[in-house]
């Protein structure tokens, strides 16, 4: 199975103004109401987005993709970690990715801004040819 990369997404309060989201349309995202634990809770994507009060229609709008991209996204186990930061930043979050040990957690920061480096550029063909054909004589 071949998964899709969304495009990178603009945080909401990042939009300008004419792109922003308004209430007429329904899109912009609520703030969540604020919550009595100390530590953050685990939540599932769905959970999260009915946490900030939107639907599956307004995620899509947020992140230009079809209603259905959003329930295939909130039912993945295994995704990108570019698609996983594109769904929080399109509900106003940040995605932080820690790893917890025993002695203590560690942020991961590689995974902070995507990189050019993740999918190095194509050899040049005609190139490649040139040596093959150098070795053949």
């Amino acid at each position: 199975m071949m998964l899709k990369e969304f495009p990178e997404v603009p945080r909401p309060d990042d939009l300008s103004p004419p792109s922003r989201p308004t209430p007429q349309n329904a899109v912009q995202a609520q703030p969540a109401p604020a919550t009595d634990s100390v530590s953050p809770a685990a939540m599932a994507l769905d959970a999260l987005r009915d946490r900030r009060r939107l639907t599956q229609v307004q995620m899509a709008q947020l992140l230009k993709i079809s209603q259905g991209a959003v329930s295939k996204v909130e039912r993945r186990t295994d995704m990108f970690v570019s698609t996983l930061r594109n769904y929080v930043r399109a509900i106003g979050g940040d995605l932080e990715i820690r790893a917890v040990f025993p002695e203590g957690e560690v942020l991961i920061d590689q995974f902070s801004q995507p990189t050019r480096s993740a999918h190095p550029a194509p050899r040049n063909p005609s190139r490649r040819f040139e040596r093959k054909a150098s070795t053949l004589i």
